[in-house]
């Protein structure tokens, strides 16, 4: 059960713990925390993506350390057994991201959950919305690892002699196909060798909801020969958008485990 609906959030959500993981890109100019602060759904705790990834390297959204992800979870308030739902003002791109965290750093992917349209549904449906803090008792939260769910660069580049793995970019064919200018500076166009392209936005609707199991499989028929594959990893620009793709993937094949190339274009494509 990766993604619940706004009615069920609404009738358990005495019994979740729950995460604002809102974030926009900078051109934006939008504030994930200030909005937050401005409304969010009752309880809600604020993660903020920038601010929890690694700082000592020159990639953004990287993995923090383990050691760095307990702390940051402890001041959230949140135990190892705690039931999550995250959940974003974003189109549902930093709460899938936030979702992948989690998992990486093991907790129970039954635990886990991205809230199916985000606040925009739940403002939608007028359920209530409030400004207040929410009180937090910090916890002892403990993490570890589960290295195999991600990818790096050298492994990426074995893979295109080796083909161990399928590695789809969720980034649009436009970008994929070196047709337009990356984002970000100082990155060429184009993408990863042998890799196919399922741009994140097909798999929702256009309330970012995310489409039916019928028509995901449908999405995901087009690049794979068999969507029961465990062998995929995902990539977009930053690590963000692949998270969209790995959700998606895991709603119709349920043995599949989010797996996703961390640096992504962002590593993938330095001049």
């Amino acid at each position: 059960m990766s993604l619940v609906e706004t009615d069920w959030l609404e009738k358990n959500i005495n019994s979740v713990k729950i995460i604002d993981s809102s974030w926009h890109m900078p051109q934006t100019k939008r504030s994930g925390l200030e909005e937050y602060k401005n409304q969010h759904i009752s309880n809600s705790i604020f993660f903020d993506l920038d601010a929890n990834s690694k700082k000592e390297i020159n990639l953004p959204h990287m993995l923090v350390n383990q050691s760095d992800w307990g702390g940051i979870v402890s001041k959230m308030g949140i135990k190892n057994e705690d039931e999550i739902v995250i959940y974003d003002n974003s189109d549902v791109i930093s709460s899938c991201r936030c979702w992948f965290n989690f998992i990486y750093f093991g907790h129970d992917p039954k635990l886990v959950h991205v809230l199916n349209g985000g606040l925009k549904k739940w403002i939608k449906e007028n359920k209530e919305v409030t400004n207040n803090v929410t009180s937090i008792k910090t916890s002892s939260y403990k993490s570890f690892e589960k290295k195999e769910l991600v990818k790096n660069k050298e492994l990426i580049d074995q893979n295109i002699i080796e083909k161990n793995f399928k590695v789809i970019d969720a980034r649009s064919k436009e970008r994929f196909d070196g047709k337009v200018p990356e984002p970000r500076k100082g990155l060429r166009s184009g993408s990863i060798k042998n890799s196919f392209c399922i741009p994140f936005n097909l798999c929702l609707r256009e309330d970012k909801t995310f489409k039916s199991k019928k028509d995901l499989k449908l999405i995901f028929e087009n690049c794979l020969k068999n969507i029961n594959e465990k062998n995929i990893v995902f990539s977009c620009g930053s690590g963000v958008t692949a998270c969209v793709l790995a959700l998606a993937y895991s709603l119709i094949n349920d043995k599949y485990h989010p797996c996703i190339y961390d640096g992504s274009w962002a590593e993938y494509g330095i001049i």
